[in-house]
């Protein structure tokens, strides 16, 4: 169910987009997003920081895109996340000696340290990787190429995704081996 509702502001924003164009999509994907983040707040009564700031993103770029009438701000919309996602993982794990990752994601899955800042440095390394590619997309392809990106172009998270879990899986400590620590 939760695939389900981060991908569907953005399969609604495609459609949108091919039956209508940018403009009307853009709409669509300011309202889809306010009701994806209406969602998550009604089923955790919470919202993710990473949500509110995508929530936050989508409608001050998707606000100028429809406001000026160009396409160009809710394109570059991803660059901006992905860097300043980037940027904020780097600087508290390389200047502030924090470990966000660790921090957000610490109470649902226990990690040794050394993991932790492994999983940090590849979440930098991915979100540089998604900057730069929108950026390239943006700069050297169509609108329509870069609508049909957006849709394609979610194999990256999937892939990232699967990635981090198969990684991650021999690192996880469970019950048994709290269990087998304890004993002498």
């Amino acid at each position: 169910m939760k695939i389900l509702i981060d991908f569907f502001p953005i399969l609604l924003f495609v459609g949108a987009y091919k039956f209508y164009d940018i403009y009307v999509g853009t709409g669509v994907l300011m309202a889809t997003t306010v009701l994806q983040v209406a969602i998550m707040y009604a089923v955790d009564r919470k919202v993710p920081t990473m949500y509110k700031i995508t929530l936050a993103l989508v409608l001050v770029f998707g606000t100028l895109t429809l406001a000026l009438h160009d396409d160009r701000f809710i394109k570059w919309k991803p660059t901006v996340l992905y860097a300043a996602m980037a940027i904020a993982l780097a600087i508290a794990v390389w200047v502030l000696k924090k470990n966000f990752l660790k921090m957000l994601m610490g109470h649902q899955l226990e990690l040794p340290d050394a993991v932790w800042h492994r999983l940090n440095v590849v979440w930098i390394a991915y979100n540089a990787f998604m900057s730069i590619l929108n950026a390239y997309v943006v700069l050297n392809y169509t609108t329509e190429q870069w609508v049909t990106f957006k849709l394609w172009g979610y194999i990256f998270p999937l892939a990232f995704i699967i990635g981090q879990g198969i990684y991650i899986a021999p690192h996880l400590r469970g019950g048994d081996d709290k269990e087998k620590e304890a004993s002498p």
